[in-house]
């Protein structure tokens, strides 16, 4: 029979607003991340992300263990101040969106 455990939990991050040019620009990504005994929050993604996607500027990002003011995340399209914030636990399929309110020069 077949192992059923998940290996990976597949889920799409989106930068917006301004928040893509940390990232070369790139607004999607498809990311897998490895399944293990602890369960990925947004707290773990966002230092992943520093660690895997961010290119320049991390403090225009995060600030500390969260994203800095100015930075609003969707969770499958709602609010994530919704679902626990920096608590909620990714699923598999989750669509997390990361739009920049700041508009500088």
């Amino acid at each position: 029979m077949a192992e059923s455990s998940q290996q990976h939990i597949d889920i799409h991050v989106e930068f917006s607003g301004g928040a893509e040019l940390l990232f070369d620009k790139v607004k999607e990504h498809e990311v897998k991340l490895s399944h293990d005994n602890n369960p990925w929050t947004i707290r773990k993604l966002l230092v992943w992300i520093k660690e895997n996607l961010l290119k320049e500027r991390p403090e225009l990002f995060v600030q500390e263990d969260t994203v800095r003011p100015g930075i609003l995340i969707l969770v499958n399209d709602a609010d994530w101040e919704l679902v626990g914030e920096l608590e909620y636990e990714i699923q598999n399929k989750d669509r997390i969106v990361f739009i920049s309110t700041l508009h500088g020069g």
